[in-house]
C-alpha cells in the first residue's frame, strides 16, 4: 500500500513556475520533498533561488542532484559558447529555441520518480506550462501523459500495486498572469524566484531573454509589478 503520509516530490528550479507549483502542492496538504538539479546550467542564480523558495515553504527535504547535461551540449543554457537569444519578438512561434535543453524534463522526471518510489509515494509535481511558454516539447500534456504511463510500467512499486504514479501539472493550461495571480492568492513571495536565462554578474535579470519577457508580460497582465531586480533599473 501507498504510504499514509500525503507526500509529494516537487521539481523545483527556483523559477516562477516551479515556485508557484510548490506553493500549490503545499496548499493541497502535501508533505513536500523538493528536488533541484545542478545540470551544468550557465549560472547558479536559479539554484540559490531554489534554496530560498524551499526555505520559504519549509519543505521536508530539499535535495540537490548533480547531473552534468552540459557535457552533451546543444543548448544555450548549458553551453557558454552559444549565445542566449535576446529581444525575440515571436517567443511562442517558429522553431524550438536554442534555450531548449534536450529532453531535460524527461531526465528530471525520471529522477523524481525514482525518489518518489523510495519515499513510498506516486505524487510528483512539475511546473510545466503549455500556454505562455517558449515552445519546448517536453512541456506539453502529451509528454506528461506518456511519462506517467511509462513510470507506472517501470517502477517495481507500481507494478506490484504499492503505489500509482500521478504527475501533477497544476499550471499547465494557465497563462503566466493566471499563474502569478494564483501564487499571490496563496501567499507566495515572487521576490524569492529567478527566471532569467542571462543574468548580470550581480544576479539581476536581463529583461531581454524569452523567460524574462514572458515573466514581465505575466506580471503586467496581472496588474502587478515584478519584485525582482532587472539590469538597467
Amino acid at each position: 500500500m501507498q504510504s499514509k503520509t500525503k507526500r509529494a516530490v516537487v521539481l523545483l528550479s527556483g523559477g516562477l513556475d516551479s515556485g508557484t507549483v510548490l506553493t500549490i502542492a503545499k496548499s493541497r496538504g502535501y508533505e513536500c520533498h523538493a528536488l533541484t538539479f545542478r545540470y551544468g546550467q550557465r549560472h547558479s542564480v536559479e539554484l540559490e533561488a531554489a534554496g530560498r523558495v524551499a526555505s520559504f515553504h519549509n519543505v521536508t527535504r530539499h535535495r540537490f542532484v548533480d547531473i552534468d547535461i552540459a557535457q552533451l551540449g546543444g543548448s544555450a543554457l548549458t553551453d557558454m559558447k552559444i549565445d542566449v537569444p535576446l529581444d525575440r519578438i515571436d517567443i511562442a512561434g517558429g522553431a524550438v529555441p536554442i534555450t531548449y535543453v534536450p529532453v531535460r524534463n524527461l531526465v528530471f522526471l525520471s529522477f523524481a520518480a525514482a525518489w518518489a518510489e523510495v519515499l513510498g509515494t506516486g505524487d510528483i509535481f512539475i511546473g510545466v506550462n503549455s500556454t505562455d511558454y517558449s515552445g519546448y516539447p517536453d512541456c506539453r500534456p502529451e509528454f506528461i501523459d506518456s511519462f506517467e504511463k511509462t513510470a507506472n510500467l517501470a517502477a517495481a512499486a507500481a507494478v506490484e500495486g504499492r503505489l500509482k504514479f500521478s504527475i501533477h501539472t497544476p499550471i499547465i493550461n494557465m497563462t503566466k498572469a493566471q499563474i502569478i495571480a494564483e501564487g499571490v492568492r496563496l501567499g507566495f513571495d515572487y521576490s524569492l524566484t529567478h527566471s532569467c536565462y542571462n543574468p548580470s554578474p550581480e544576479g539581476w535579470a536581463c529583461g531581454r531573454c524569452d523567460s524574462c519577457k514572458l515573466r514581465l508580460k505575466g506580471f503586467a497582465e496581472a496588474g502587478l509589478k515584478d519584485p525582482v531586480k532587472y539590469a538597467g533599473q
